[in-house]
């Protein structure tokens, strides 16, 4: 096929891109300063110039909670602009199929553990990334809305907390493990005694490295349509993307000291806030169609790590 992956750049695109490009497809991809996916007429033009035979939509704009609660009108800005124009752009051009990526954080703050895609919109969001929840919750609908009216093949899957090689490691704007692998490698490369960690460590959370992410992904990309839609409904149709274990943040955070040689003390601060409890998916949906992540916690936080530092360079000039 000739793919389209809009967001090769950032973690999950990257990855989607190497593992379409290994298996033999035409990658298409396009930097923010050659095609600007918030400029509705370029990426009509570039769509009719291309004219891909699927589209992958990776492109976001992304962060921690730090990240969300700071810049909450560009977080629902930008990503419904990007979903509205990439979508309408790929129907306008005859494209076949398309991928949406969304997140976890579309579902309801006291959502049921572990959650599943009929959780989608029975109850209120977790107001920290509330913007960013929006926005892909509208994207998800977005997909829908074509297929419904004008019979395309739009698929939306949802990762839970993702990691990997070229996460995002900054120390406010980055997600919790990334956030975590830096700080308590600098603690151990500067000899500190002691790493606090925001809030109580109590609440769980699940993470996927971004190599099952992208198999994943691609796995329902190519799912023969009949079988995609005997999965789903077409008011219901996204698709979780999970490891179907989650693990505490104190829990992750001695793991990360573990992989990083950090010797000091843990301790945690509860004056800052938790955010939600738990987010586990049910990833029974997609096991049903024959998937199943199957890159552990500890090995992918490993390879991680060594990513990490192998890119130093990298890093700093980010």
């Amino acid at each position: 096929m000739k793919v389209f992956v809009a967001g090769h750049r950032g973690m999950v695109g990257r990855a989607i891109a190497r593992q379409l490009t290994a298996r033999g497809d035409d990658v298409v991809t396009r930097s923010r300063s050659e095609l600007d996916l918030l400029d509705q007429q370029a990426v009509h033009a570039f769509m009719a110039s291309e004219r891909p035979n699927a589209v992958v939509l990776a492109a976001a704009k992304v962060g921690g909670i730090y990240a969300n609660n700071t810049y909450p009108a560009q977080f629902i800005y930008e990503n419904l602009m990007i979903q509205c124009n990439v979508v309408h752009a790929a129907y306008t051009a005859g494209v076949e199929r398309l991928l949406f990526l969304g997140s976890s954080c579309i579902y309801p703050r006291e959502a049921a553990q572990p959650m599943r895609e009929d959780a989608l919109l029975t109850g209120t969001l977790e107001a920290t990334n509330e913007p960013y929840a929006i926005a892909k919750i509208s994207g998800i609908k977005l997909c829908e809305s074509y297929n419904r009216q004008y019979g395309t093949d739009y698929r939306s899957v949802m990762p839970t907390n993702l990691y990997g090689p070229h996460d995002n490691f900054h120390p406010k704007n980055s997600h919790v493990l990334p956030a975590l692998l830096r700080r308590f490698h600098e603690a151990t490369q500067e000899g500190h005694d002691e790493v606090i960690i925001w809030g109580t460590g109590t609440p769980r959370r699940e993470f996927l490295h971004v190599d099952d992410m992208a198999a994943g992904s691609l796995f329902v990309l190519d799912l023969d349509k009949d079988k995609y839609l005997s999965h789903t409904q077409p008011m219901l149709s996204h698709i979780n993307i999970g490891y179907g274990e989650d693990v505490t943040i104190g829990e992750l955070a001695h793991l990360i000291a573990k992989v990083t040689g950090f010797k000091g003390k843990i301790g945690f601060d509860p004056g800052k806030r938790d955010g939600t409890m738990r987010k586990l998916m049910d990833v029974t949906r997609l096991e049903s169609m024959g998937w199943k992540a199957h890159i552990s916690l500890e090995e992918g936080v490993t390879q991680t790590y060594r990513w990490f530092m192998e890119n130093q360079a990298e890093l700093r000039e980010a």
